[in-house]
């Protein structure tokens, strides 16, 4: 297909990138993805190879950080990744120290964290995630630009966003996000469904707080085809209650149906979040991303990674979406996922 095409149809679904074609010989971007062996993993580095994550002009640099473990699956990947022979892979690093693989990075999507194993406590899952996330926050504090943007994915995201931050204080919080993106596609996708329309029809479902069972998917501020989403849909038990139960709990669902958890849709998520906070989001555009509250917006508490909806410029300056009317029903929920965080930090980081 014409790349002229493939930009036309980008800048459609929301996605900003350059009209004019751009010599492929510009400097490339370095991408660091940890676990990229794991099932979203290699789904991410190959969209990312596409074109999906910084558009099709923009070549990247791949510093592929996996554990020894599992070097042997790496090395394959990494020529599958050859195999495909993608135009805009400037150059494939695989290693299994973060030092090298995090050297010099203007982007690290932080795939790879502990999963929950039988018999784990939650708590047993904080702690296990904070040694890693605590090592790969101190080799990007070492190491990498101090302009880099990072974004976490491996579970429990919010919080393991916040302990790399803390062990990387040389690299300013705002550069730390956690992805909850995810979850607002979910929204979107299940909307779309119910409402028999387009995803691209559906707007501004915001989702605050936790990538948990806690997250509350907001549709008080929601469009469809520009009207308002509640008046259209006409059954509050539904929205207050189905629906933000059934997009909370999407995930499981998936697992309960496949046997395995998400992947390419998580990859593809991660794809649009750093997208956004590399060519900013349209006029109008909120977008759901976790950040570090400063504790004056909307009640959340300080010091805790937190999931607002958010316009971003580009270049990666992001602002919460501020004024919005929250009621009552959205203020409990709010307030839930907030005493979550507050417990998860307690337990991952002793305060």
């Amino acid at each position: 297909m014409d790349s002229t095409l493939i930009v036309g149809r980008l800048q459609q679904l929301g996605r900003h990138f350059p009209v004019t074609p751009i010599n492929l010989e510009q400097t490339p971007i370095r991408v660091a993805v940890t676990g990229p062996a794991g099932a979203i993993g290699s789904f991410l580095c190959n969209f990312i190879a596409q074109g999906r994550m910084f558009g099709p002009y923009q070549k990247v640099i791949l510093q592929l950080v996996e554990l020894p473990a599992a070097e042997k699956l790496l090395k394959g990947l990494v020529m599958e990744l050859n195999d495909g022979a993608y135009p805009l892979v400037h150059e494939i690093i695989p290693c299994t120290d973060a030092m090298a693989g995090f050297k010099d990075i203007d982007v690290a999507v932080l795939v790879g964290a502990r999963p929950r194993g039988p018999g784990m406590e939650r708590g047993d899952l904080l702690t296990a995630n904070a040694k890693i996330f605590q090592a790969q926050g101190e080799a990007l504090d070492k190491v990498a630009k101090k302009s880099v943007k990072v974004v976490v994915v491996g579970n429990p995201a919010n919080t393991n966003a916040l302990i790399a931050s803390h062990f990387a204080p040389s690299i300013p919080k705002v550069n730390f996000t956690a992805l909850t993106r995810l979850d607002q596609s979910r929204a979107e996708s299940i909307m779309a469904e119910k409402l028999k329309c387009n995803v691209d029809d559906i707007n501004n479902i915001y989702i605050w707080g936790n990538h948990s069972a806690t997250q509350y998917p907001d549709t008080f501020h929601a469009t469809v085809k520009g009207e308002s989403l509640r008046k259209v849909v006409n059954d509050e038990k539904y929205l207050n209650v189905e629906f933000v139960s059934k997009v909370a709990k999407r995930g499981a669902e998936i697992i309960s149906v496949m046997g395995k958890s998400s992947a390419a849709s998580a990859a593809s998520a991660a794809c649009d979040h750093v997208h956004d906070l590399w060519y900013g989001t349209k006029a109008g555009q909120h977008v759901s991303m976790g950040v570090i509250s400063d504790g004056n917006t909307y009640g959340v508490p300080a010091g805790i990674v937190y999931s607002f909806p958010m316009e971003i410029q580009k270049g990666g300056k992001w602002h919460i979406v501020n004024g919005l009317a929250v009621n009552d029903f959205s203020k409990e929920k709010m307030a839930k996922t907030a005493k979550e965080l507050l417990d998860e930090r307690k337990m991952a980081l002793g305060f």
